[in-house]
């Protein structure tokens, strides 16, 4: 199924899950020489004659004619040496220079260029449109933003753009490293599925079937093109776009992250915040999220290995947990008081529903076939490889299930006897 017919033939009321499903995402644009196109375009689209181009100077660099192709348009810039990882800064940044102003954003980039514009837009209701420069992630229609506010990262909600433009030869030509980012991002999609339908069953979480088939089918038909991810072909790389696309407009339907994010990512996002107080710069977000999803994987097809368990209540030593964040703690104890996720079930629901998450577990590809792809993908594929200590990984593991306030097989660890 093509992005297109998704944003055009299942926005409403949706027969599998009963909600009203909706995206900002007007249109979607993704062929060769499509920079030339981007003024005229956004003119198709209504944006205003006034725009803030946001970019760093890698991404502007590699979108070689878009400016040219805006004349016409009144053109104000924000271009960073580099964004590897977005603030809340940015965001204010952002929100103060389009503040009461008729003016649209346009993000040239991916990524860390996009979040803050996503959320500065929200904020300030203005158009957004994205000029994507590398398959790297599957985030370019999302409905939230990644952002780190005093060291810590949440996922703020924000606004998908209105508009989507992608050139095929940029994407080709983007670097392979970038490439394999985006696939390690989309193979999260399988953890992601699993964690979402367990807490549908457990807690009754929003679950959509046919959202989660979309990102399925994304995901899925990555993997099928894993041997080409680094090559510098258009087609293929169209198509990557287009099943990254596929996952963001599912985020978009739910108005959360839930249908491409799981316990993996909140593991991800914890290394990224110790590393940012450690004056470290982070890895490309699909590199450290497709070792994370391995491992995750990894750890949850060998639970699946049993038939049965027994429970016992979820027991946390708060104290050690928040002395392990440190200047984050405050911001942890506000998702975890004065109730916790795990305290939305009991110990006997997990146990009497140990078979139907064994299923769930099982209906994805395992750690070995997930690995295949990625190996085959260029993609970075061990702890050792994404440059962390295995104490600092470890470390992420325990203690990232309290990050966020969702129910993950990896939260309920602790439970399983």
């Amino acid at each position: 199924m093509k992005v297109s017919e998704i944003i055009k033939d299942y926005q409403g009321l949706c027969p599998f899950c009963g909600k009203v499903h909706e995206t900002s995402v007007k249109n979607v644009y993704c062929y060769s020489g499509s920079v030339n196109d981007v003024g005229d375009i956004l003119r198709e689209n209504g944006f205003p004659k006034t725009l803030l181009l946001v970019a760093d100077n890698r991404t502007l660099s590699a979108s070689e004619g878009i400016i040219d192709s805006l004349k016409g348009f009144s053109l104000e810039f924000k271009i960073y040496d580099t964004i590897r990882v977005a603030k809340m800064e940015h965001v204010e940044e952002l929100a103060s220079m389009i503040k009461g102003r008729d003016i649209g954003i346009l993000s040239v980039g991916t990524g860390s260029v996009n979040d803050p514009c996503r959320l500065a837009s929200a904020l300030e209701n203005k158009m957004l449109a994205v000029f994507g420069t590398a398959p790297s992630m599957d985030g370019f229609a999302s409905y939230s933003s990644p952002i780190v506010k005093d060291g810590f990262k949440a996922s703020y909600p924000a606004k998908s753009p209105e508009v989507i433009i992608a050139d095929t030869k940029i994407l080709s030509e983007s670097p392979s490293e970038l490439k394999s980012a985006g696939f390690g991002d989309m193979m999260a999609k399988y953890v992601a599925l699993i964690d979402w339908k367990i807490s549908n069953i457990l807690i009754g979480e929003d679950y959509c079937p046919f959202v989660a088939s979309i990102t399925r089918e994304a995901a899925d038909e990555l993997v099928a093109m894993a041997d080409k991810v680094t090559e510098k072909d258009e087609q293929t790389a169209g198509m990557i776009f287009e099943s990254l696309l596929k996952t963001g407009i599912g985020m978009s339907f739910m108005k959360n992250s839930r249908p491409a994010s799981g316990c993996e990512h909140v593991i991800s996002h914890l290394m990224e915040c110790i590393e940012l107080r450690d004056g470290i710069i982070p890895n490309y977000h699909g590199e450290d999220i497709g070792v994370c999803t391995l491992e995750m994987l990894r750890l949850y097809n060998l639970l699946a290995e049993r038939e049965s368990i027994n429970t016992a209540p979820d027991f946390t030593d708060w104290e050690d947990v928040y002395s392990f964040y440190g200047n984050m703690a405050e911001d942890v104890r506000k998702l975890n008081t004065p109730d916790t996720v795990t305290d939305l079930f009991s110990p006997d629901d997990l146990k009497n529903k140990w078979c139907e998450i064994r299923d769930i577990i099982h209906s994805v590809p395992d750690a070995d076939a997930v690995e295949d792809a990625m190996r085959r993908a260029g993609c970075k594929l061990t702890v050792r490889d994404i440059g962390k200590s295995e104490k600092l990984f470890a470390d992420c593991v325990k203690y990232s299930p309290y990050m966020r306030r969702r129910l993950t097989l990896l939260r309920m660890i602790n439970m399983i006897k």
